[in-house]
This record gives C-alpha cells, sequence and structure tokens, in this order.
C-alpha cells in the first residue's frame, strides 16, 4: 500500500486482509493512477484549472451552479469541516439529502478533506440509518433539514454520532452560516493515496443485511475510465439526468462521476419519477439519461404528452432490462438503451455494450478494462451456453468493511456476483436470476426473470415479480405476484390467460402454477425489486395453505 493520508485509520484498519481481496487488473493506460490522488481535483478543480470554470455544472431547479461555483461551495464547506467541525483525515461523515447540489458539494468537500463519505437513501428511517453509523463508527452528519425527524431519532440508536449539522435553514449553527465565514472560500485538497479510502458504500439489502463496501479515490475514476469512456461515451456538452440518488452507487456514477469527468453538465431533481422525468428532459434540454427499468417502461406510454427530441443516450442498470422494455423504448424513441450491470461492490457497471452493439435480450459484454466469466460451483469456467455464476475482476472490486461476507463474494481472486448467467458463443452474457432466484421444481431449473420477461409482455401486466413457492409434490412451483394494468380485472379468467400466455411462449413447465394479484410490489428506494420478501411472502402463503 502508499503511504496514506489518514491520520484516522479507522479504514484502513477495517479493510479485509488482502489474501481475501480480489485480483486487480490495470490493462488499460488510463487505469494507472499517480500514488499521490485527491479525486476532486479531477472532477472539479482540474477543469477551473484548465479554463472552464465558467462552464455549467449542477443544474437544479432551485439554481445552477458553474465549476468554479460548485468549487468554491466545496471549499467552503471543506474548511467548516476541517475547521469548525474538527474533521482529521480518515474520519467518516455521514450525507443525508436527496439529488441537489448541496449534496453534491457536500460529497466532493468531505472526500477534498481527506474523509470518507457515508451517503444514505433519503427515505431511510432511524434503525435503517443507525446500522452504517454504528458500522462505520460516525461521530459528524451533514443533513438536509427536511430530513431531520428521522436523523434525531437515530442518535439515541447510535450515541456515537456526536454532532449533525443541518443544512436549508436560517440559524447560525447551519451549514450556509457557517460557510460564509471570510477567507473560507480556499482549501487545498488533502494531500490523499490513490487507495486511501474516499468512500464506504451500503448495499441496498435486497439480499439481507447491508454491506459496507470501500472504495479508493483511484476507483472513482476507474469507473469513468472504463464504462464512462468505452460504453457511454458521452461528452462535454452532453446534459445528464436520472432518477437514482446520488447514495446509490448508480446514481454517483451516472449523475456525478461521469459528467463531471467530461466536464459536462448534470440536472438534479429531487423527485424523479417518471411523472418527473419526461417534462424535465424537455425543460432542462437533458441529453444522457439514467433510470432503471421499470421507470423506462412506464415511460413509453406517457411519451405521446412530451417533447424529448432533446435525449440521445439511454441507460438502465438496478435490475435486468427486459427486452419487450428494450424494444418498446427503441420503437416509440429510436434509442436503444444501453443495459448494464454493475453492483455496489465493484461500484459501478462492469458488463455493458454502446448503443450499436446492444442485444436485445442480453445485458451486454464485459466493459473494457474488465473480465468476466461463467463458473460452475468449483470456480471452474463453463462451455458457452451453460448456466453458472458470473465471476468479475478488474480496476475494482469487493472490499466489505469487517464482513465475513467477503468470502462468500471474492473466490479464488474474482469477484462472485450472485447472479446467474450464460455467456454465448460471441461473448454477449445474458441474465438468468439471481443465483437464490432460481427455482427448481420438479427437477427443472427455472429462472424467475425470465418468467418475468414474458408475463411484461402481456398487456395486462404492469408489473410482477417470479419466485418460488414451496410446494410438498414438486418441491416449488412458480409462483407470481403480478400488478394489473388499467382496464382489466384481476380474476381467474385472466388468471387462466396468463398461464397460457407462458405456456406458448416459453416451455410450459415454466409457467406459473401460482398467481396472486397486488397493488404493488415491494422494492428499495433504488426501485429494486425485493425478491426476498417475495420469497418470504410466498413461504407463509404456502404454510397458510398447508395449515388451513
Amino acid at each position: 500500500m502508499i503511504r496514506s493520508a489518514h491520520i484516522d485509520t479507522f479504514a484502513r484498519d477495517h479493510l479485509p486482509p488482502a489474501e481475501q481481496w480480489p485480483d486487480f487488473s490495470f490493462n488499460l493506460p488510463e487505469l494507472h493512477y499517480p500514488d499521490r490522488l485527491n479525486c476532486v481535483s479531477a472532477f472539479v478543480d482540474g477543469w477551473i484549472a484548465g479554463g472552464h470554470g465558467n462552464r455549467d455544472c449542477l443544474i437544479a431547479p432551485s439554481g445552477n451552479l458553474t465549476y468554479a461555483a460548485l468549487a468554491e461551495r466545496i471549499n467552503r464547506i471543506a474548511n467548516v469541516l476541517t475547521r469548525d467541525l474538527g474533521l482529521m483525515p480518515g474520519n467518516r461523515v455521514l450525507l443525508r439529502g436527496p439529488n441537489s447540489p448541496m449534496m453534491v458539494a457536500a460529497y466532493f468537500a468531505v472526500i477534498k478533506a481527506g474523509g470518507v463519505v457515508v451517503a444514505t437513501m433519503p427515505l431511510l428511517r432511524a434503525k435503517e440509518i443507525a446500522f452504517p453509523v454504528t458500522k462505520a463508527e460516525i461521530k459528524l452528519a451533514l443533513c438536509d433539514v427536511r430530513l431531520s425527524d428521522e436523523m434525531e431519532k437515530t442518535s439515541p440508536l447510535a450515541p456515537a454520532l456526536a454532532r449533525i449539522v443541518y443544512w436549508g435553514r436560517d440559524t447560525n449553527d447551519s451549514l450556509e452560516t457557517l460557510m460564509m465565514r471570510p477567507g473560507y472560500e480556499q482549501f487545498e485538497a488533502c494531500d490523499t493515496a490513490s487507495d486511501d479510502v474516499c468512500l464506504i458504500a451500503f448495499t441496498s439489502g435486497t439480499t439481507g443485511v447491508p454491506k459496507g463496501t470501500m472504495h479508493f479515490h483511484r476507483d472513482m475514476l476507474a469507473i469513468c475510465d472504463t464504462f464512462g469512456k468505452y460504453v457511454l461515451r458521452a461528452d462535454r456538452d452532453d446534459r445528464f439526468i436520472g432518477s437514482p440518488p446520488i447514495a446509490f452507487t448508480f446514481g454517483l456514477g451516472g449523475l456525478v462521476l461521469f459528467p463531471l469527468s467530461i466536464g459536462a453538465a448534470t440536472v438534479l431533481l429531487e423527485k424523479a419519477g417518471p411523472d418527473d422525468l419526461l417534462p424535465a428532459i424537455d425543460t432542462f434540454g437533458a441529453t444522457v439519461c439514467f433510470t432503471a427499468p421499470t421507470a423506462y417502461r412506464a415511460m413509453v406510454g406517457k411519451l405521446a404528452d412530451h417533447k424529448i427530441g432533446s435525449l440521445r443516450k439511454c441507460v438502465s442498470a438496478g435490475e435486468t432490462l427486459p427486452a419487450a422494455t428494450f424494444e418498446a423504448w427503441r420503437a416509440a424513441t429510436g434509442i436503444r438503451i444501453i443495459d448494464g450491470l454493475g453492483s455496489t461492490e465493484m461500484l459501478h457497471v462492469f458488463v455493458g455494450c454502446p448503443e450499436e452493439d446492444t442485444l436485445p435480450g442480453a445485458t451486454g459484454k464485459a466493459v473494457p478494462g474488465y473480465e468476466a466469466r461463467v463458473i460452475d460451483q468449483a470456480g471452474h469456467e463453463v462451455p458457452p451456453g451453460t448456466p453458472g455464476r458470473l465471476a468479475v475482476r478488474g480496476p475494482t472490486g469487493c472490499r466489505y468493511l469487517g464482513d465475513q461476507r467477503q468470502l462468500e463474494y471474492v473466490q479464488n481472486g474474482w469477484n462472485v456476483t450472485g447472479d446467474t448467467y450464460i455467456k454465448d458463443a460471441d461473448g454477449y452474457f445474458k441474465y438468468q436470476a439471481r443465483s437464490d432466484d432460481m427455482i427448481i421444481s420438479a427437477g427443472y431449473n427455472i429462472a424467475g426473470p425470465e418468467v418475468e420477461t414474458v408475463l411484461l409482455t402481456h398487456p395486462a401486466v404492469a408489473e410482477c415479480g417470479v419466485v418460488g413457492q414451496p410446494d410438498d409434490e414438486r418441491g416449488q412451483i412458480v409462483k407470481a405476484y403480478v400488478v394489473v394494468n388499467q382496464g382489466f380485472t384481476a380474476d381467474m379468467a385472466l388468471t387462466r390467460a396468463l398461464q397460457d400466455y407462458v405456456k406458448a411462449t416459453v416451455a410450459p413447465y415454466k409457467y406459473p402454477r401460482a398467481i396472486e394479484y397486488v397493488t404493488s410490489l415491494p422494492r428499495t428506494e433504488t426501485g429494486k425489486l425485493q425478491r426476498f420478501e417475495l420469497r418470504r411472502r410466498a413461504v407463509e402463503g404456502a404454510a397458510s395453505k398447508l395449515a388451513s
């Protein structure tokens, strides 16, 4: 390791042992970074030094910031952190707020001052917030005052949290007031090492207890120099927009790091559902959109009421992109969605293709800079067309914060993502399921997401989730939870119609033997379907049926 700038050595002390790390590869010239690196210099300060300080950077309904204005705001917050709040390099700082210029400025200020960011989703409750505070031993939080209720409830649950500073209110101790002190407009970036931890991103908990993933300064640049450069291929005149929270690494990359790495601008919306995103694309002239498959599906039917002619690139991640959604969006807009597979552990996308190489129903190929393969339970690569576990390695990788699950995610130097994939003869990776989402019914292996993809092409189905339900005779049966579109009736006739539709589309043994109609599906704040919750419901439903 390179000499660390961290005085508080908590982050380095709680990295996994080096022998448990994945193998890292830096096989592109762009990935060879200097030993001393503070990534904020590359994302913000470098553009000002190059004479581009007056370019638009952050665009929001509340007002815009140029690169120079953002730099000054970052510097002022960094001075508050170090002079008024006693931040030492290596200290962790909790950030809470919706997507906004202040959230971005606070994020970069912590990193520029040598701190470690721990950002959390705005909708989390006190108990959920207390977990990362306790796990990462956080003493300081910066928070939007509109989220103060849950923040104040967190303190009794996490006694180590000694100070909360709010922005968005007119008081003597607010962040804005402290920022205005004379002489705070300049700040020299902490002389951090390229392998100093600058971010602990907690997973969304779709598979259980959240895990803290630790990322270095160099990792923040690496995702831009791989997916950003070779797959997304945006330029400095683009305007990015999207729905994922910045606290989610998909949002951090798509709405902050990728645009700022090329000197482009980004539109930050506090509310970015389909009904908000479509008019905002027109209002702000957005050209690059990042959102989830469910949002693209929802927006297709609303396009007639909006002008989105400025849009030229669309990226989907968070969960698999159904071929039906890809085709519907392309038919309506002429844009081929860039699908991407990423993970919080890897920081961002590592499988995906540029628009001209996209293949409907396939996630894509390994992003330049990364290697990906499909392996069996013993860790051996399987032949093309054979389902197996996806394994990947490259310039980023899994380093959990004090978590024994490191031994599950990293195996033989590879990051094993927990996804079941097939790799075809042309190198395209085709998603089958999360490894724990495979349904084994009467000896057949059935991928729940494949059945979901079929159901979503039926006009009656707005959303669906498919899991295995315990069954005495078959071991498991395929069970679908379905949200019905307006104009359709959730009854036995529809159930039979959907079952027949699946039988006619894929192998008949894959059809859902049980269908339950619901008004909504359980999702994380980032839009991911919580299949573990559906599995829990299915188990309870089977037990209830048996008891009756």
